[in-house]
């Protein structure tokens, strides 16, 4: 059986798919991930998947991607074959467009979660339960497919992960990530950058990471007192920085997800413009900051809709390093528990 599974936004919304690859995975002889350029790098370090498949979704992307019929004769080229799709998407995604290209390219079955009604688009039409986890989401469509979840419904990535000790100096840092892809979901940067001096007065080592273009960003966070890797990790280097990581703190994007894939504590910086239950990382000690009451809730806005930005600014930079303490001890406590439960 071979079976094609769609995830095709971001680095975080293919890690939280994590389990629903995995339960398929268990039961499919080839299974392949078709994703988009901005979630690729994570697709290739999840369990379960064989093969990925890249393409750019016009009805997914954010910026303007136009529609060419080479590229959708492209696409429906590459999709040939398969036995069953599955369509994973967020709430405000439709899995109706993608549906039509796999009927194109002559699939059998397709099942996903829509609110629109989907003629003969799709087998299965799951009918999700509303405000629960993203990976239990899909988790529970690819069971309503036949496809058991597994009895270890944590986020994961592939293993081995790569050596950063000659980065980090060791584990047993925090890890402040101050970047967002989303610029409404962003902590103000001179609040991250006081909470690196409040962690670092309290002993603790701080690393500060952030993408290559976040570079200036992450060099203001550090600044004395912090150690900037901004700009000098791929993906599995940061998986593996944050696996050394007592905790993180991070907003609402990728590599808050990709903590919770490593088991690491987060510090989540949750800026209510979506729901923190659906969103929020999974499967690991968590302090959720942010006014989730704030004007800007459920309104899906990628700038913030509201002057100074009350959501997260009202969050202080003594709550974060408290927090840090909190989730810090509860991984000590998780671990303790695991020692001893073997």
């Amino acid at each position: 059986m071979r079976v094609l599974v769609a995830r095709q936004d971001n680095i975080g919304d293919v890690l939280l798919a994590g389990p629903a690859v995995r339960a398929v995975a268990e039961r499919a002889d080839e299974l392949v991930l078709l994703c988009g350029p901005r979630g690729r790098a994570a697709a290739d370090m999840l369990p379960g998947v064989d093969r990925v498949i890249e393409w750019r979704a016009p009805w997914i992307d954010p910026d303007h991607v136009p529609v060419e019929q080479a590229e959708i004769d492209r696409l429906t080229g590459m999709l040939e074959g398969f036995d069953r799709a599955l369509i994973l998407t967020s709430f405000h995604q439709s899995p109706l467009p993608l549906a039509l290209l796999l009927r194109l390219a002559g699939t059998p079955w397709i099942g996903g979660i829509s609110e629109d009604y989907p003629g003969s688009l799709l087998d299965l039409r799951h009918r999700p339960d509303t405000d629960v986890p993203e990976p239990l989401r899909m988790l529970a469509l690819v069971e309503d497919a036949g496809f058991p979840a597994p009895a270890d419904t944590r986020l994961r990535v592939r293993g081995p992960l790569p050596d950063v000790d000659h980065l980090t100096g060791g584990p047993g840092y925090v890890v402040v990530h101050p970047g967002t892809s989303v610029p409404a979901r962003a902590w103000p940067p001179g609040h991250c950058a006081e909470a690196v001096r409040l962690l670092v007065a309290a002993g603790r080592r701080v690393v500060v990471t952030g993408h290559k273009d976040e570079k200036d960003l992450t060099a203001l966070v550090a600044g004395e007192d912090g150690l900037d890797l901004g700009g000098r990790t791929s993906l599995p280097e940061l998986a593996s920085v944050l696996r050394g990581a007592c905790a993180a703190v991070a907003g609402n994007t990728g590599p808050a997800h990709l903590a919770a894939a490593v088991g690491t504590p987060v510090v989540s910086l949750f800026a209510p413009t979506v729901p923190a239950a659906r969103w929020a990382p999974f499967g690991v000690p968590l302090a959720l900051l942010g006014d989730q009451g704030a004007p800007c809730k459920d309104t899906r806005a990628r700038d913030c809709p509201v002057d100074g930005h009350p959501c997260l600014a009202s969050v202080g930079p003594d709550e974060v390093a408290a927090a840090v303490e909190i989730v810090a001890t509860d991984e000590v406590a998780a671990a303790d528990e695991e020692v001893h439960a073997r």
